[in-house]
C-alpha cells in the first residue's frame, strides 16, 4: 500500500499499528504480522532517528507511539488511514480488535489515580 513511499513493508506495518491501537512494542507487532522482531526493530529505530515515533520504557519493552511534535504529523495521520482503508478485510478487523487476557480471578482491582497521590482507595 505505502510501503514505497515509507520505506519497506516492515516500515509500513510499523506505523499501521500504532495508528489504529495508539502505540505498541516491535514484539508485540513482529508476532501480530508474524515478521522477525529484528526488521520491526530495525524499522522502528530508523524512523525513530527521523523523529516519527517516541518511545518508553515499560518494564523490559520499548513502547512506540507517534511523536506529537513531528513536523509532519498531520499528513502522516491522513496517510496512513487511507492506507489501511485499502487494506485486506481481515487484517483492518484484526487490526481494530483488541484482544487481552482476562484477569486473574480474585486479583484487587489498583486505582492509579489515588495510588499516585498516597490516598487510599475507596470502596
Amino acid at each position: 500500500m505505502v510501503e514505497a513511499i515509507v520505506g519497506g513493508e516492515g516500515a509500513e506495518r510499523g506505523l499501521l499499528f500504532p495508528v489504529t491501537r495508539g502505540e505498541g512494542y516491535a514484539s508485540e507487532i513482529a508476532s501480530f504480522y508474524r515478521m522477525g522482531v529484528r526488521t520491526i526493530q530495525n524499522q522502528l529505530k530508523r524512523m525513530e532517528r527521523d523523529g516519527l515515533p517516541v518511545n518508553k520504557l515499560s518494564g523490559r519493552n520499548r513502547i512506540y507511539k507517534f511523536n506529537r511534535r513531528y513536523a509532519f504529523l498531520a499528513q502522516v495521520e491522513a496517510l496512513l488511514p487511507n492506507a489501511l482503508g485499502m487494506a485486506p478485510a481481515n487484517l483492518r478487523e484484526t487490526l481494530t480488535v483488541v484482544k487481552t487476557r482476562p484477569r486473574r480471578t480474585g486479583k484487587p482491582l489498583q486505582c492509579n489515580r489515588h495510588a499516585a497521590k498516597g490516598r487510599k482507595r475507596v470502596r
